[in-house]
């Protein structure tokens, strides 16, 4: 079992703007005034395309499709949400919050993987729990520690508790569930998705322990990652808000390691902090500002990580 692929797929965006529907319990998004809806979107391909071309210079293979104009699809450019690939060959498709979100789920997508010469031997989906209001929103929703074989889940509308344990026994995870939290308006709130907070790599976690109320919930998750050999690097809520949890660690050229951030989320960290992770990996850095301030995600949502076996 590996932790990191070199294979990521991404989408292209085609209109990606700010999506009324997710913004009701996405509380980083943000609506840009005074800039038209082609000018969002023009912004965004282009951090899009700086992203892609970073990535492909350290040796990840990104495989990129566009979005169709066909579906309203603002949010397409965040994969990960609705699909899941695994080194058996097994696929995941996830139950969606927003309705407009849904559309995003394209069988033309996995055709090009198979076309890419990845073998797809299952598909695993968990599409029906739509219609009884329930969802997981892919590895938004679920942090997995490949190699150690469990899955870390903070609890939203977005992440049900029994859908995810039903995911834990399909894919043979061990599930780990808390409830994270953030400040708004003076109240606590969920945070929409783990990936917000929480990211594994091979030797190290970063996570906004603080996020996490619950002593106990708290406790749990540290001794977890403890047990399973992992450098914590704690993060703050507002290191949270620069998308600092949302991170990614990929397998580049030769097999070297990078974690892969956004800039904001990259400037927010400390001294001591990028020191920490430097000994883990190398860090790479792009600009995302328009993508992280209308969709409220960052360059880990981005991404959908590729482990299908090759035929």
């Amino acid at each position: 079992m590996q932790q990191t692929t070199n294979t990521i797929l991404m989408i292209r965006p085609v209109g990606f703007r700010m999506n009324e529907q997710t913004a009701v319990n996405n509380f980083y998004q943000k609506v840009l005034d005074n800039i038209l809806p082609e000018t969002v979107n023009a912004k965004a391909q282009k951090e899009f395309d700086n992203y892609v071309e970073k990535l492909r210079s350290i040796g990840v293979n990104v495989l990129v499709v566009d979005d169709t104009k066909e579906t309203d699809t603002p949010d397409s450019i965040f994969p990960n949400n609705w699909v899941s690939f695994h080194e058996n060959g097994d696929v995941g498709l996830y139950p969606m919050f927003a309705e407009n979100r849904r559309l995003e789920r394209r069988e033309d997508i996995l055709e090009t993987l198979e076309e890419q010469g990845f073998v797809i031997n299952r598909i695993i989906d968990y599409t029906n729990a739509e219609k009884e209001d329930v969802f997981l929103e892919g590895t938004g929703s679920v942090i997995l520690d490949r190699v150690n074989r469990k899955a870390y889940c903070a609890l939203s509308p977005r992440a049900d508790e029994d859908l995810f344990i039903e995911f834990c026994e399909d894919f043979e995870f061990f599930p780990i569930v808390f409830t994270s939290n953030q400040t708004v308006n003076g109240k606590r709130k969920a945070i929409y998705h783990t990936n917000v907070m929480m990211c594994i790599g091979e030797t190290f976690a970063v996570i906004c322990l603080e996020s996490i109320d619950n002593k106990k919930e708290r406790k749990n998750v540290i001794k977890h990652l403890k047990e399973d050999g992992k450098e914590i690097i704690a993060i703050t809520e507002n290191q949270v808000n620069n998308f600092a949890g949302n991170m990614l660690q990929v397998k580049g050229a030769n097999d070297e390691h990078y974690l892969i951030m956004s800039q904001a989320a990259y400037n927010s960290l400390s001294t001591s902090q990028i020191k920490t992770l430097k000994k883990h990996s190398n860090i790479l850095s792009s600009s995302l500002d328009t993508i992280e301030a209308c969709g409220g995600g960052s360059a880990r949502c981005m991404m959908a990580e590729v482990f299908l076996p090759k035929a």
